[in-house]
């Protein structure tokens, strides 16, 4: 039986390790030249039900605890005037450690053989030949037929189309991504003001988030509720004019907020966010079936999303390890448990979006923080 994951982020890598563990070998196929050759994103904050979950399956949560970022999982929220409103420290007994993503993909990919992941091997469609196989076409013009396929290629599947016409939407809001370098000597002032983990900074439709990374820099997320053309209307390869213009939509803030912008180092990096419909499902179609974003791709207010990645990888491969022989009745079971599991953190997501930046914020962050505490 050949199995093929088409992307090699954390749900597939996952979903590969879990079933080699299990004995089951599979090929992933990724359009990236290498596992290098881009970032990676900054740093995910890995929870118990979820992502820890995934880990334990993959047999790797030891060598996890070992990439954990200390002091990761302290944070702020302020108002826009500066006004810390919550701070909490870091005891180092939470349950959602904080680590750098391209160091947990790291790890996921070092436990595979050599050879799992085809690198440079973008897919750009699919088609079913009966019987549960697929023919899969890469951008070379090549193509080859497999038993299973797994769609783990992010919130523009081309492996969705299979099993869903659903799209994703804009949800309203706009991320600028910005770097502040060696925050505590050459940004200490703003160091000080994020702090040593997680970072809001928010009002009605519009805010700071960031986080502070383990080689000392910020990594500031600029979210703004604005038309989907906003951010196109903005030639941020100028950088300075790049800050202007975002600048220009945080009036009232204070001044220590507005430096996080006017004192970046390097690129400006727009990022529009996109969800899948709350309760996006599809009937199952043999031999095929989707995980993260691919699934279920949200905003990121729940902070769920790698997770899930994770989650549905683990569990997927569990299923198919314990139905040998039995393709059907293991996407079957892992489509049970993924529908409604998808639907609660997208619903949790949307919610999430307007507590951030909906009327009275942060408000609204607050209280739901408070009403998690025993």
């Amino acid at each position: 039986m050949t199995i093929t994951i088409v992307g090699a982020g954390l749900g597939g890598l996952t979903l590969a390790r879990v079933l080699h563990d299990g004995g089951i070998e599979a090929a992933v196929y990724d359009l990236d030249a290498s596992p290098d050759a881009r970032a990676q994103g900054g740093m995910l904050d890995i929870h118990e039900d979820s992502g820890q979950f995934a880990l334990h399956a993959a047999g790797l949560y030891r060598q996890f605890r070992e990439l954990i970022h200390p002091g990761g999982e302290a944070m702020r929220v302020l108002d826009r005037h500066g006004v810390v409103r919550m701070s909490e420290e870091d005891e180092g007994d939470g349950g959602r450690p904080e680590v750098e993503r391209g160091r947990l993909r790291d790890l996921l990919l070092a436990s595979l053989p050599e050879g799992t992941v085809h690198w440079g091997a973008k897919v750009t469609g699919a088609r079913p030949l009966g019987d549960g196989r697929h023919e899969v076409t890469l951008a070379d013009g090549t193509a080859f037929t497999t038993d299973v396929l797994i769609g783990a290629d992010g919130a523009w599947s081309r492996v969705r189309p299979l099993l869903s016409d659903a799209k994703p939407v804009y949800t309203g809001v706009s991320f600028v991504e910005l770097d502040l370098v060696e925050a505590d000597t050459r940004h200490p002032a703003e160091a000080a003001v994020v702090g040593g983990g997680m970072f809001f900074a928010l009002d009605q439709g519009r805010g700071f988030l960031a986080h502070r990374e383990p080689d000392g820099s910020l990594h500031v997320y600029v979210a703004v509720v604005a038309d989907e053309s906003w951010t196109s209307g903005i030639d941020f390869t100028d950088s300075e004019a790049g800050k202007t213009a975002l600048l220009n939509r945080f009036e009232g803030f204070a001044e220590s907020l507005l430096a996080l912008v006017r004192n970046a180092d390097g690129e400006l990096v727009p990022r529009l966010i996109h969800a899948l419909p709350v309760g996006h499902r599809w009937d199952r179609v043999p031999g095929v079936t989707l995980l993260g974003d691919a699934a279920h791709v949200m905003s990121p207010f729940a902070g769920e999303g790698a997770n899930l990645a994770m989650r549905d990888g683990a569990e997927l491969g569990l299923a198919l390890v314990a139905h040998p022989g039995d393709v059907e009745a293991a996407l079957a079971e892992y489509e049970r448990a993924l529908f409604p599991r998808s639907e609660e953190s997208a619903a949790e997501s949307a919610r999430g979006l307007e507590l951030c930046f909906g009327a009275g914020a942060p408000q609204g962050l607050l209280d739901m923080f408070t009403s998690f505490r025993p």
